[in-house]
């Protein structure tokens, strides 16, 4: 029988054991014993799949990893201690001394650091190009340039990137086309739909859902990943069965859970929209948003974040934050309960002033990641506090 990618996800699983348990055992060890030498000579050897050390592979991992791979149409996937470390992994398995990566300009604050302080280190060269209009960005290209890195919606801007021109683009100068697919989640998009490479993830966020583990995780072909998984077996970013477990168990939700982040956030972004106290409001499925025939195509609803810009600046960013009684003040997102950020000041403010401008993180920016309490509480708290 042919199952949807949800229910196939669902149905997902780590192979039962003799207790006959319904929901998946966390294997909470370190390493794997075996029965003979020879078994353990195989494994070393790389000759089967047996599992040596959670450091390498572990059952629970790749339970939330094949589950991942079911929503995101990829053939493996490597998970990782973080979402960062999902993305370091995607960028050094692949970039070396001499290489050039083009990226998006606005992406996440430890993003910019890793691309801008780290891999130059490594004599990893880099260009940004604007978020906002992909078409310039074949001149960017360089005859070293390896990959092609992007967020859409973008952190914290939600500007979007047409993901089929950039994988026209990709595939046309032979670059790997890696695309953080975050703040969309499988449930909203699918980068594989349109020729991306390397879809990254801090399962952090909407994956969990809660709050409450970290992790990350790669996916791609077969080919790819092992790439990464060499890479990783050796550096060391493992998840932990642990977290990995609780990440798993958060997957069975996430189709209902960012349906109704979704419609909290459209419901707020259409009546915050001609507030007299905000300049501006962006939300992926509002007709105002920009690049708004770019979200109805490749989008499956507009996700849970909204941001707007307030009259006033900083000081009216700051007043703002401080007068919310019900909305978190964190730099999470993807929570069950609303949380309200102020950019500039926290994820991107390694950022210079003038590259926070280039990416319109102004100083009134005010990112909301809409929950899953009663859409009135959430926007009776915002109107209160404006």
């Amino acid at each position: 029988m042919s199952l949807h990618p949800v229910s196939k996800m669902i149905r997902t699983r780590v192979e039962q054991t003799n207790e006959k348990e319904h929901s998946s055992p966390l294997f909470l060890t370190s390493s794997f014993t075996f029965d003979n030498a020879e078994e353990m000579r195989a494994a070393f050897a790389d000759e089967n799949d047996d599992n040596i050390y959670s450091r390498f592979s572990n059952p629970t991992v790749q339970e939330f990893t094949d589950r991942m791979c079911v929503l995101e149409g990829m053939e493996a996937g490597f998970a990782t201690s973080s979402g960062m470390s999902a993305v370091f992994a995607s960028m050094l398995t692949y970039l070396k001394k001499g290489d050039h990566l083009l990226s998006c300009n606005a992406i996440f604050g430890s993003t910019h650091t890793v691309i801008t302080k780290i891999l130059p280190k490594y004599g990893i060269e880099y260009t940004y190009v604007p978020a906002n209009d992909p078409a310039s960005w074949e001149a960017a290209i360089r005859q070293n340039t390896r990959m092609i890195y992007l967020e859409t919606p973008t952190n914290p801007g939600l500007d979007l990137i047409d993901l089929q021109v950039v994988g026209d683009l990709a595939k046309k100068h032979n670059l790997i086309y890696c695309v953080d697919n975050c703040f969309a989640t499988p449930i909203g998009q699918l980068p594989a739909l349109y020729g991306a490479d390397l879809v990254v993830h801090s399962a952090t966020k909407w994956l969990d859902g809660q709050g409450r583990v970290l992790g990350g995780i790669v996916l791609g072909s077969k080919k790819l990943i092992h790439e990464i998984y060499l890479f990783c077996r050796s550096t060391g970013p493992a998840l932990s069965p642990f977290n990995a477990w609780v990440l798993s168990r958060s997957l069975e939700t996430l189709e209902v859970r960012m349906e109704r982040h979704g419609s909290n956030a459209l419901y707020l972004a259409e009546k915050l929209q001609d507030h007299p106290a905000i300049s501006w409001l962006k939300y992926p499925f509002l007709e105002s948003h920009p690049q708004y025939a770019i979200a109805k195509k490749q989008m499956k609803n507009g996700g849970g974040l909204l941001c707007f810009e307030l009259k006033g600046g900083l000081e009216s960013g700051r007043k703002f934050l401080d007068d919310l009684k019900m909305l978190s003040r964190t730099a999470n997102l993807g929570d069950t309960r609303s949380i309200a950020s102020h950019p500039a000041s926290t994820t991107h403010a390694k950022l210079s002033e003038q590259e926070r401008m280039d990416v319109n993180i102004t100083p009134g920016l005010i990112r909301i990641s809409c929950g899953l309490e009663h859409r009135e509480d959430i926007l009776n708290d915002i109107l209160q506090a404006l």
